[in-house]
């Protein structure tokens, strides 16, 4: 298991939120999605790395749990952890924390597949990443 680390920075905008002023869940995933691009990055999982072994990852199981509400204005932090990284799955967790605050607002884990995209199957990660 890694160390937790920030994964992503960012805010909660106005069009964010829903009907009764939170932010909407679908911004909660985007935001996640852009924090797993970082921890994949940091784990050597690049966009060229992806490109040049013609490999891809796809999401299997995804669970989220919305703890505290965000609102317009909120900043928020992102710090991840991998869980666990074997053969062609790597699971990982996601707590997303309110900065004005201090509570942590939602956590999620992960279970993702790395592929091979010519055979569209899943494949295990070189020693490279499943080392790192």
């Amino acid at each position: 298991m890694q160390k937790e680390e920030i994964t992503y920075r960012g805010a909660v905008y106005p069009w964010h939120c829903d009907h009764v002023g939170h932010m909407n869940v679908m911004w909660y995933v985007g935001k996640f999605d852009e924090a797993t691009w970082n921890l994949f990055h940091r784990m050597g999982i690049t966009a060229k790395y992806l490109r040049e072994n013609r490999r891809g990852m796809a999401a299997v199981d995804q669970h989220i749990e919305y703890k505290r509400e965000l609102h317009a204005g909120d900043v928020v932090t992102v710090r991840s952890t991998v869980l666990e990284l074997a053969g062609k799955k790597v699971r990982f967790r996601h707590e997303m924390v309110n900065e004005g605050t201090g509570e942590v607002s939602a956590v999620t884990t992960l279970i993702g597949v790395h592929l091979d995209t010519d055979a569209r199957k899943a494949c295990p990660f070189p020693a490279e990443i499943a080392g790192a």
